[in-house]
């Protein structure tokens, strides 16, 4: 793990004081931090990718082999877009990046910090008991974010519980646009492309295009991790016949039958069969009118 050491706790970084870790993935670490011209905390998201790098005493980065140099590179374009698309959206219900800068040889994205708990922590706490009025509350508001995406021709590719926040004031916020691309772009399959068994439709797996169809899948399974507890089975283990509880029948009562219908539908291993558009399946599900989001 040397070589993903973090930032010291108290590093200063383009006038952010650096905190504690607070987590990270494959390629990036998260850190929350302080300003002292804002009373806020925020939430820094440095690129840094694992087994490919070297943290040298100042704090900068390179890469700790000759053959991490084009990976590295190749990511941190990656991380470059994903920060220049999310510095684009504009949307309350969307996690959006304040500003971006380039330091310490990678990049750097700051975000609000946001208090709250994401689903996961409802689904462990509350399985089951999750009702109608709790789903109205959540998803609506995402789904309306991620048609806004949409319209700018961006899919977010990792609907799923943690990328879903409440915040303390009950507002539901999507977050980590760390697998975001624009519709058609042709190098989805490189290194840094990510997906989540059990939330990423077939698609995801090489044998499809990517689409609003492949966000509404992702919502759709999210939803039905609130219902059931559990996520459902992974898309290539349903081709093979793993089976989806049938919500209609199931969880019949507990939710209204066109909502259960549409889950079940968006759920669909053929994306030809999901609702045509976010809108379409808002409606569906929750009878959302159909109207245009909220803009910059």
């Amino acid at each position: 793990m040397a070589s993903r050491l973090p930032l010291q706790n108290g590093y200063v970084l383009k006038g952010y004081t650096v905190g504690e870790v607070l987590g990270g993935g494959g390629f990036s670490l998260v850190y929350l931090a302080s300003n002292e011209l804002e009373r806020h905390k925020f939430v820094i998201k440095e690129y840094c990718p694992q087994d490919l790098v070297t943290r040298n005493p100042d704090g900068s980065l390179e890469p700790n082999t000759p053959l991490a140099q084009m990976p590295f590179r190749n990511g941190l374009e990656k991380f470059r877009f994903e920060a220049q698309r999310m510095s684009t959206v504009r949307h309350p219900n969307v996690i959006s990046v304040a500003e971006y800068f380039e330091a310490n040889q990678t990049l750097y994205m700051v975000m609000t910090h946001e208090e709250g708990r994401d689903l996961r922590w409802f689904i462990n706490k509350l399985a089951g008991d999750l009702d109608w009025d709790f789903m109205q509350q959540v998803f609506p508001p995402i789904g309306e974010g991620l048609w806004h995406m949409h319209q700018q021709s961006v899919v977010h590719l990792d609907v799923k519980p943690a990328n879903v926040l409440l915040r303390t004031s009950g507002q539901a916020l999507l977050l980590d646009f760390g697998a975001a691309q624009t519709i058609d772009n042709d190098d989805r399959f490189g290194s840094f492309q990510t997906l989540t068994h059990g939330f990423a439709p077939p698609e995801q797996y090489l044998d499809g295009s990517l689409g609003s169809w492949t966000d509404i899948y992702g919502l759709a399974a999210t939803i039905y991790n609130c219902i059931t507890g559990t996520s459902p089975p992974p898309a290539l283990k349903r081709r093979e016949g793993a089976a989806l509880e049938k919500l209609t029948v199931s969880r019949a009562g507990a939710y209204p039958y066109t909502f259960l219908k549409a889950v079940e539908d968006a759920l669909s291993l053929d994306q030809s069969q999901r609702p045509k558009d976010m809108h379409a399946f808002l409606s569906l599900a929750f009878g959302a009118p159909s109207h245009q989001s909220p803009g910059t």
